[in-house]
């Protein structure tokens, strides 16, 4: 007769074999789950999430709440920043902080600002202007507060020739004058140096006509053909980058170079503008003059590059101004606008003879680059050159080598004339 197999009925009815096991002893629970519900952005329903930012609601029919165990810990962070609440919260109560409460974003985001407005400005962003008026900006745009400088670019070895070779002519001159008591020697030596003295005094004043004639006469190069490191010449339409400029005076808006200069005229015994001013002349007494980074889209190719002018660079901005405003005494009264633009820079009027004239590249308009092509990646540069560059001699002209450093910008379209849409 076989053994019966113990068996027992679980709770839901079904039979198994085996014996009944024995009831476990009863287990603490480690943690009870609930479910959370959704706030909304309610802060009556955002528990610790409220205390955590110190949020505390006063009820009318109870005493206010005590300050929880966080309040001192989240004091300087909501000291540090604005408290938000969405459109259905509850009313919050005032209390002393460093910034104003405002709403709490749709999003559900706690930010140290409001959506729309930057975090933070730009190095180079154009900030509110000081108590002179003047504009400031950041390290990224690049202040020409220089004139640009065109020198010769003659060795010193050709310079000691050229004098030791004339003082030889002249006491040459001299002796054979004296010795063989004719003039004709004199004359000779003498037109000799008189000769030298002008192609001097030539290049003194044509340096400048000249240097933009040989920029005229430089061949462009094709972006898209050029290498690394290549010196090339770029004409096209300019766009402006991430800083846009504005004019000082006009307030001509998104240009990529700007400059307002006032000159003023010294008569006889009249006030100098600058240390090197002369009589019966004009000086330059104020001046501003600003460029940043832009972009231009060589005319040959199609190609766009960024041209690295802003963060210091050097660059030598060949922009012919236009005269806006004479000033005279006569006038002064006529001219409330002038008269605000000194008195916001701390330049008083008086009796002067004043000029102001202002310049800009404006985006759109067809400008000329001259400088360093730099490839990285996909992204195409013109940068300065490390070297100045010279024109060389131009004997057609009699002009000897000049010579200008950093980048080149020309602009030879009237400032008044229709620009391309960008």
């Amino acid at each position: 007769m076989g053994t019966r197999i113990p068996s027992h009925q679980l709770s839901n009815g079904l039979y198994v074999s085996g014996g009944r096991p024995d009831h476990l002893k009863d287990r603490q629970p480690t943690m009870a789950a609930r479910a959370v519900p959704y706030t909304g952005g309610d802060i009556k329903n955002s528990g610790d999430l409220g205390k955590m930012f110190d949020l505390s609601l006063l009820d009318h029919n109870s005493h206010p709440p005590k300050p929880s165990r966080l309040s001192s810990s989240s004091s300087s962070l909501h000291n540090s920043g604005s408290v938000r609440s969405g459109p259905n919260s509850g009313p919050i109560p005032k209390k002393t902080s460093s910034g104003p409460m405002v709403p709490l974003q749709p999003t559900g985001l706690i930010t140290s600002s409001q959506l729309g407005s930057s975090a933070g400005r730009r190095s180079g962003n154009l900030e509110p202007a000081g108590s002179n008026g003047k504009p400031v900006y950041g390290s990224a745009v690049t202040n020409l507060s220089e004139e640009v400088k065109l020198g010769f670019k003659v060795s010193k070895a050709v310079i000691w020739v050229v004098l030791v070779v004339s003082v030889l002519v002249l006491m040459v001159g001299v002796f054979l004058t004296v010795a063989v008591k004719k003039a004709e020697v004199s004359v000779v030596a003498a037109g000799i140096l008189v000769a030298a003295v002008v192609v001097v005094l030539w290049n003194c004043g044509c340096r400048k006509r000249g240097f933009l004639g040989f920029l005229k006469r430089y061949p462009d190069a094709e972006l898209r053909g050029a290498i690394d490191g290549q010196y090339v010449k770029v004409t096209g339409v300019v766009t402006c980058g991430s800083i846009p400029l504005e004019s000082s005076f006009q307030k001509v808006p998104r240009c990529v170079y700007v400059s307002t200069e006032l000159s003023e005229y010294r008569g006889w015994g009249g006030k100098s503008a600058n240390p090197k001013h002369r009589f019966f002349s004009w000086g330059r007494r104020h001046a501003e003059k600003y460029v940043a980074d832009f972009y231009i889209s060589d005319f040959q190719s199609g190609l766009r590059a960024q041209v690295k002018a802003g963060y210091g660079a050097k660059v030598a901005a060949f922009v012919k101004p236009t005269t806006i405003v004479d000033i005279k005494k006569e006038n002064q009264e006529s001219s409330p606008n002038i008269l605000r633009w000194l008195a916001d820079r701390g330049l008083s009027s008086d009796d002067r003879v004043m000029r102001l004239k202002e310049g800009y590249m404006k985006e759109g308009s067809t400008v000329t680059v001259m400088g360093v092509v730099r490839r990285h990646d996909n992204v195409v540069m013109i940068v300065p050159p490390a070297q100045p560059v010279s024109t060389g001699c131009q004997w057609a002209h009699c002009l000897l080598p000049t010579y200008s450093d950093g980048l080149i910008l020309t602009c030879d379209e009237s400032q008044n004339a229709d620009v391309i849409p960008v």
